[in-house]
């Protein structure tokens, strides 16, 4: 018997499904498919996904990290597109990495193995 169950698919919340999908396509060239007013569903991340629209406030939502070869670049970009970084880049054994709050307010974290 197989055991294994690989992560198949994300969902987030998100304030602003619009202003989602620049900052993502943006970013990091996700591709996206609307599925009425209330859902956008991602891929070309590496792992299929989607955002529900909600008016009520995100609150820990699941930590997704992210990879890249350059974190001082892709942070600068991530900043641009309009986030915050709440952790800066910092140390751990295997790599480093930093997070940071998109515009509708989920978490994620970019490592990479310098």
């Amino acid at each position: 018997m197989n055991n294994n169950t690989p992560i198949n698919y994300i969902e987030f919340k998100s304030t602003d499904l619009e202003t989602t999908k620049a900052f993502y396509s943006g970013v990091f060239g996700w591709t996206f498919t609307d599925y009425g007013d209330g859902y956008i569903a991602f891929t070309e991340s590496g792992i299929e996904g989607g955002f529900e629209l909600t008016q009520e406030p995100i609150v820990n939502g699941a930590l997704v990290v992210l990879h890249h070869n350059d974190l001082k670049a892709i942070k600068e970009k991530i900043i641009a597109a309009g986030a915050k970084i709440n952790i800066d880049i910092f140390s751990f054994p295997g790599g480093s990495r930093f997070h940071f709050i998109d515009p509708s307010g989920n978490e994620l974290a970019v490592w990479c193995e310098e």
